[in-house]
């Protein structure tokens, strides 16, 4: 039985690992590393099992809209699964609960770059229906998903990540 709860400070080092062991690389637990230190993982959750150990992780930190911005658009990134825990709906727990917490906060719209056919399980769709594209030329899988019915009212042009997602490139 595993539950999603907030990220605590004596999670991190567990959070690393998972990022580490996810992907199986630095770049994606250097990125979790900067933001946490910057202060902008607006909303981190971890799926822990009975003994409180970190299985899985996911981050919602603030994005910039070239038009239109309020400061109510997050984007989601980065999400990991331990390997022996993947394709055991972990990862969709934990971007759900991120949504609801997103909501919770009163976003306006979360932004994602990832596989679309993942993705559109979750309601996002293409930016570049909406005119907003990415820093990162992602085409499609540049997504968005509005949390209100005017979510997205307003928004126009790119969308930037926090710098710390350009540092270590």
């Amino acid at each position: 039985m595993t539950e999603v709860r907030a990220a605590i400070a004596t999670d991190l080092e567990a959070i690393l690992a998972v990022h580490r062991a996810a992907f199986g690389r630095d770049a994606e637990a250097g990125l979790v590393r900067r933001l946490v230190a910057a202060g902008r993982d607006t909303i981190s959750l971890v799926a822990v099992d009975e003994g409180d150990a970190v299985l899985g992780h996911v981050l919602f930190s603030p994005v910039t809209v070239e038009e239109g911005d309020d400061g109510k658009a997050l984007g989601l990134a980065p999400v990991a699964v331990l390997p022996g825990y993947q394709r055991q709906g972990l990862g969709r727990a934990l971007i759900e609960e991120g949504i609801g917490a997103c909501f919770v906060r009163e976003a306006r719209a979360i932004f994602v770059l990832g596989s679309p056919v993942y993705y559109a399980a979750f309601g996002f769709s293409k930016a570049s229906s909406h005119g907003l594209h990415d820093a990162f030329e992602g085409g499609n899988a540049f997504q968005v998903l509005p949390l209100t019915v005017e979510g997205l009212a307003g928004y126009r042009g790119r969308v930037d990540y926090a710098p710390e997602f350009s540092e270590g490139l």
